[in-house]
């Protein structure tokens, strides 16, 4: 039976974030459930466009962002920002909330699902009676990692930044999961020291996992069950994992497109022999790191096709090293700004990634049954790269103290992958996980049930 139900979704204003929500929102749709997905005009034009068949059950609202000083203008989203001005996009986040309750007066929802940001979300909706839970778009290892509500809000436990380089005593079997030294200190500042909006991270995280009914996850138990039943013991609260939310796997038309060249010179290539290499749309890598992953991509000598974004005020003449795509002519393809990532996954000359370890970009290699090499940037990307080493499925570049890496660093790491059997068989075993479009579903459908119970036991 088809549940009737109203749910509102408000992510955090990062596309790492609003993507996921959307895709949830679109499962939900296709279930019969009616969604309300809320963020700022400018986002709202940027998402992708809902399927014709969902549009019934799928409404786009707006909500206004408050300008705040050290906030450039037009500025909705991380990807629109440097990263030390984050703070004042959650100062603005957290200037929605008379907004937010008068979207809640006029269309009052069953449900709100809310990212990790939003602390005064719950309250708001307790008042309207509507039931809050927590979506993380964040693997359960990397909650797990975080802590208990306890420590997210006091860090009693982690009071150094050496205490964030190995797995927290809270794990209850072996885990490899932690950061890297380099890393540690801006982990320990983010979930601790509050910002420029007056709150860290951890306080944040804390108030909503205690404030809410339930926490939804985007995981499955197939992949890192354990840590999924350790989160449940950590937060005292329900977590329902919903999948892993693959993509879908329509393949465009990539023939008569400014993709045609890449894709024929793919079609030149062996089967499994060409490394694809991309950091996400968000990260923007210092240029001298640029040019230093690029000599190790000469270094080895391997296939490679190289997805990269511009850094600000770097002028593209000189993204590159002098001669580089010259010396690498025959051997390698640099694509600046878009490209189609999942096209690209799917071809059969694709042998590995070499990628920054977000959890979207790994849902997508896996689901191909790629192996990894890891270059985690920032964030919880180091701890899925440590979660990924675990389950023998990538190697992670080494780095220098600093958190700098050498050509030499990046030329072994992609041979150690490229040639290692062990990881290519767990990789491709994997995707017998990451592509069961079923197996997935099913994830959805029990979730769904779900809602219905908290509906039943919360309003």
């Amino acid at each position: 039976m088809v549940m009737a139900a109203h749910v509102m979704m408000f992510p955090w204003l990062a596309f790492g974030h609003m993507l996921p929500f959307l895709k949830l929102s679109m499962k939900l749709a296709a279930n019969g459930i009616k969604v309300s997905f809320v963020s700022t005009p400018r986002n709202l034009e940027r998402l992708p466009t809902i399927p014709n068949h969902l549009s019934n059950n799928i409404k786009l609202v707006e909500i206004t962002l408050p300008k705040v000083d050290g906030l450039p203008e037009n500025c909705e989203a991380t990807i629109d920002i440097r990263q030390h001005e984050t703070q004042y996009l959650k100062k603005a986040y957290d200037n929605l909330q008379s907004p937010l309750e008068k979207l809640l007066q006029n269309d009052t929802p069953d449900f709100i699902l809310i990212d990790f940001s939003p602390y005064w979300v719950p309250e708001i909706a307790a008042r309207y009676g509507v039931s809050t839970g927590f979506f993380s778009v964040y693997t359960a290892a990397t909650l797990a990692y975080m802590g208990p509500p306890d420590e997210l809000r006091w860090g009693h436990r982690r009071k150094t930044p050496e205490a964030f380089t190995i797995a927290p005593d809270w794990f209850t079997f072996h885990s490899l999961v932690a950061h890297r030294p380099d890393y540690a200190p801006i982990m320990l500042q983010n979930l601790h020291v509050p910002d420029a909006s007056g709150k860290s991270s951890g306080q944040r995280i804390s108030t909503i996992i205690e404030a809410c009914q339930f926490v939804v996850i985007r995981s499955c138990e197939e992949f890192e069950g354990d840590y999924i039943n350790l989160l449940q013991e950590l937060y005292k609260r329900p977590v329902l994992p919903i999948g892993i939310l693959p993509p879908e796997r329509k393949t465009e038309n990539v023939a008569d497109s400014n993709w045609s060249n890449t894709f024929k010179w793919l079609d030149t290539k062996k089967p499994k022999s060409v490394l694809f290499v991309g950091f996400g749309s968000e990260y923007k890598m210092p240029i001298e790191q640029v040019h230093e992953l690029a000599y190790g991509l000469e270094l080895y000598g391997l296939d490679f096709i190289w997805v990269l974004r511009k850094p600000k005020d770097v002028d593209g003449r000189d993204l590159l090293p002098p001669n580089f795509e010259v010396s690498v002519l025959d051997k390698g393809v640099v694509c600046l700004g878009w490209a189609p990532q999942m096209e690209i996954l799917a071809h059969p000359s694709i042998g590995g990634c070499l990628f920054h370890s977000g959890w979207g970009s790994i849902i997508e290699s896996l689901g191909f049954g790629h192996p990894l090499v890891l270059m985690p940037m920032v964030a919880d990307q180091g701890l899925c790269a440590k979660l990924l080493i675990e389950k023998g499925l990538g190697y992670e570049v080494p780095r220098n103290k600093d958190g700098s890496f050498t050509r030499d660093m990046v030329a072994e790491s992609v041979r150690l992958v490229m040639e290692s059997t062990a990881i290519r068989e767990k990789a491709s075993q994997m995707s017998s996980v990451f592509c069961d479009q079923d197996l997935q579903e099913h994830y959805i459908s029990l979730f769904v049930s779900s809602l219905q119970s908290f509906k039943r036991s919360m309003k």
